[in-house]
């Protein structure tokens, strides 16, 4: 397969020219507008590595489309799997809970070792368009992360995880104002409800917060997973991840933390909802500040996967910059997950690939190769 007289988004440049691509790989790329026998012509589109994204929620969407049902996993992984491709997702890390709570809060119930058993054999078996990484969100406020966490072993494919603490209060939520229009909103509680709820989970906290953090810390260096943190807020946050050996900040809620996660060479992500929503729904520091600022390095689709290539966008018109944008959502988080076969451009690599018509702010995907098979 030839992509040709296309705009290549290459580590650095944009250069019109043709990828060649042979099996899985990419064989050659060559500069110029011709349009060999057979070759697929662009037409001055953009052609750009395909999307790496390290966390999403998307899945438990699909598993749980309404309070109270459980969709089959099977046709609910394969529907996110395909909403993904769609969006020029072409690896992903399918981010599962490991730490629940018991029958006071039934929406917190044990389900993430299935579920990563059923992805990966999936992925085994060829079924899937993209490939599934598994990203495990561990939760400190719980009072079954340790259990949880444990039953993972090296065969799981968990190359991600990252320390959660959604202690009400602290983090994502200091506004507890913002913390009961969310629990309220979402769950449909009471005052009442939401005074027993913010009462329980600062009891979990206490009795087991410290030595879930230690634990996830060591299982996770057992695994081999990267580890990352979450919406660090204080400078002190940022101290003891990089006191753990983190090397990723998942959504910094303030610039004080955004600053501090640069001097201790940590590589930020933000959330591409907030950048195009621009600001964050719990009241957090925005996307775009961290970018003009120069502190934000990978975007994740968070709970949107279309919102990944829209992210690209913006960010190529906030800086004037489409391979330093292109970066945030490619070759920076394959990089900084030690995937170094994919997310650029570049001879001997994965053809990971996507057709771009347009990069204005509503961007359309004409392509999309994972491994040099058309999946979208």
């Amino acid at each position: 397969m030839i992509l040709a007289n296309a705009n290549l988004i290459l580590p650095g440049r944009v250069m019109r020219g043709a990828v060649h691509v042979e099996g899985d790989r990419i064989a050659g790329i060559t500069e110029g507008t011709e349009v060999p026998p057979g070759a697929i012509d662009c037409a001055g589109d953009h052609v750009a590595p395909g999307l790496v994204e390290l966390h999403t929620d998307n899945l438990e969407r699909h598993i749980r489309p309404r309070p109270g049902v459980d969709w089959p996993h099977a046709a609910a992984i394969l529907a996110h799997d395909g909403e993904l491709a769609s969006a020029g997702i072409t690896t992903v890390f399918d981010a599962l809970r490991v730490g629940s709570i018991g029958g006071a809060k039934s929406n917190y119930a044990p389900y993430a070792l299935p579920l990563a058993e059923e992805i990966n054999t999936l992925a085994a078996a060829h079924e899937t368009r993209i490939s599934h990484f598994i990203h495990l969100r561990a939760e400190i406020c719980s009072e079954t992360m340790l259990e949880e966490m444990e039953a993972f072993g090296s065969d799981h494919r968990v190359r991600l995880v990252s320390l959660m603490d959604h202690t009400p209060g602290f983090r994502q939520f200091r506004d507890m104002d913002k913390l009961k229009e969310y629990e309220q909103g979402k769950y449909g509680m009471s005052d009442d409800q939401f005074a027993d709820h913010v009462a329980l989970l600062t009891g979990i906290r206490a009795r087991h917060g410290d030595a879930h953090e230690e634990a996830a810390v060591r299982l996770a260096a057992r695994m081999g997973a990267v580890m990352a943190s979450h919406d660090d807020t204080t400078r002190a946050h940022v101290e003891q991840s990089a006191a753990h050996g983190i090397r990723l900040a998942e959504f910094p809620t303030t610039i004080e933390a955004a600053r501090a996660c640069r001097e201790h060479g940590i590589l930020t992500i933000m959330g591409a909802p907030n950048l195009i929503r621009g600001g964050s729904h719990s009241g957090n520091v925005a996307a775009e500040t961290l970018a003009r600022e120069g502190l934000l390095d990978i975007m994740s689709s968070d709970y949107i996967p279309s919102s990944l290539m829209l992210a690209a966008a913006r960010l190529a018109s906030i800086w004037g910059d489409v391979p330093r944008a292109f970066a945030t959502v490619t070759a920076t988080p394959a990089a900084a997950t030690g995937l170094d076969d994919r997310g650029r451009i570049e001879t001997g690599l994965r053809a990971d690939l996507i057709r771009i018509a347009s990069l204005d702010r509503t961007p359309r995907i004409r392509g999309v190769w994972c491994r040099g098979r058309q999946v979208g």
